[in-house]
């Protein structure tokens, strides 16, 4: 789990900095926890309200190797949204500028947190093109899961928060790895603490 703690924060401070740099304004990123929980369970750790979620296949040295979600709670979605469009729409409903906003926060922080493990791991991790969905968080992963054509068994969860000077947003990035991904990870990364 240090491991993985490790690789967050690379991944954070990555997306934070260039977060930073596109909108010209301070963000910090951080993540306070993570979580490695049963698939089964995976809908009982994020609220059941309106949700934002990007979603990313794993590509790379690793075909068919897992799905990568970033989910913003509405509310959040809405503030990250509107820092990047330069105003906040307080209905919760991103329109279409907002959402293509969204896409690029989900690319960046996608994209960082893999090009991090990628140079961690040593081996190339990239995502595809991103899918949004707008739906009750509940019903998006389990739809989601119904999906995958893999076996997962577990699924790695970060929390994230985002911190600007006049917003704090908070969010989640899934990761659902194919079990032999899972431990081909976990096998470089015992590697790496022995070697």
């Amino acid at each position: 789990m240090d491991s993985l703690k490790e690789l967050a924060n690379i991944g954070a401070a990555h997306s934070a900095t260039t977060l930073s740099q596109l909108v010209n304004n301070q963000i910090n990123m951080s993540v306070p926890d993570i979580d490695l929980v049963d698939i089964s369970r995976v809908g009982d750790l994020i609220s059941d309200t309106i949700t934002t979620m990007v979603i990313f296949e794993l590509q790379g040295d690793v075909p068919n190797g897992g799905y990568l979600v970033l989910e913003l709670p509405g509310e959040s979605a809405a503030r990250m949204a509107g820092i990047l469009v330069g105003s906040i729409d307080t209905d919760n409903h991103l329109h279409e500028m907002e959402q293509s906003a969204i896409l690029e926060v989900g690319n960046i922080m996608i994209s960082a947190f893999l090009s991090a493990s990628s140079d961690l791991l040593g081996f190339i991790m990239l995502p595809s093109p991103p899918i949004l969905v707008e739906d009750m968080a509940h019903a998006a992963i389990t739809s989601l899961i119904a999906q995958m054509t893999m076996d997962v068994d577990e699924v790695i969860l970060f929390r994230v928060q985002l911190n600007t000077p006049d917003h704090d947003i908070s969010g989640n990035i899934l990761i659902f790895l194919e079990v032999g991904m899972l431990e081909k990870i976990a096998a470089r990364m015992r590697e790496m603490v022995a070697g």
